[in-house]
């Protein structure tokens, strides 16, 4: 797909919103280690920390989903469909949170690429494969902290334009030129669905880096990828 001035302006304000709602939080958004920090305090294990993280995300999505097709969309400055906004920040939130159980710093720059990549799931794999990065290892996020720094950028963007080139092709919604009358689009059943995959990738990108965080073996991703 080519890129439009205005699929890049889209493309970043999808990207600044699932950094800065998702992961960091705003206002009464709580960001990914404040819910990482208050699920492991409630459960006192961090893999069962994870298992409701994703639960209670994939029934956040579930609500939004089923709210947006009932009852129509408000369009956001930049015609992203509030629906899909949310999806995105809360699934950035909850694989960041992950990331956090599992030892991992969210602060950095390589993290956050992950877990934007982890949004994508097994297509995802396929955009850093060709620089020598294998998601899903301990020695993923060290392949990427020795990329230039424009490289990651150019990761993230590669990731913002492949959920514009998602939802363009596959009629959802298009982006860069919204017709108000499509609607939503996605439903509760399809957010749920996306957010258990999201859950699963996480969980596979992230593998558990200290002794202290307990964990079982990574789940088996779906056969046909999470947001491919």
């Amino acid at each position: 797909m080519s890129q439009t001035p205005d699929d890049k302006a889209v493309v970043q304000k999808i990207l600044d919103q699932i950094i800065g709602w998702g992961v960091d939080g705003l206002g009464p958004i709580k960001g990914a280690q404040q819910i990482a920090d208050e699920h492991l305090a409630t459960h006192g294990d961090a893999e069962v920390a994870i298992r409701r993280i994703i639960a209670t995300h994939t029934r956040i999505v579930a609500a939004t989903g089923f709210a947006s097709g009932f009852g129509g969309i408000t369009v956001a400055a930049v015609t992203i469909p509030a629906d899909v906004t949310a999806f995105y920040v809360n699934a950035a939130r909850c694989a960041a949170a992950v990331a956090a159980l599992r030892g991992y710093d969210i602060n950095s720059d390589e993290v956050r690429s992950v877990v934007l990549l982890t949004l994508l799931g097994s297509a995802g794999a396929s955009i850093v494969a060709d620089l020598g990065v294998q998601l899903g290892t301990k020695a993923a996020i060290a392949a990427l902290k020795k990329l230039p720094g424009k490289v990651l950028i150019e990761i993230n963007k590669a990731v913002g334009f492949r959920l514009l080139t998602k939802f363009g092709t596959r009629g959802v919604i298009n982006l860069a030129r919204f017709i108000p009358l499509v609607g939503a689009g996605v439903g509760a059943g399809v957010n749920v669905t996306a957010m258990r995959g999201v859950g699963i990738y996480a969980r596979i990108n992230f593998p558990v880096l200290t002794s202290s965080r307990s964990g079982a073996e990574p789940p088996v991703p779906p056969e046909d990828g999470v947001m491919a």
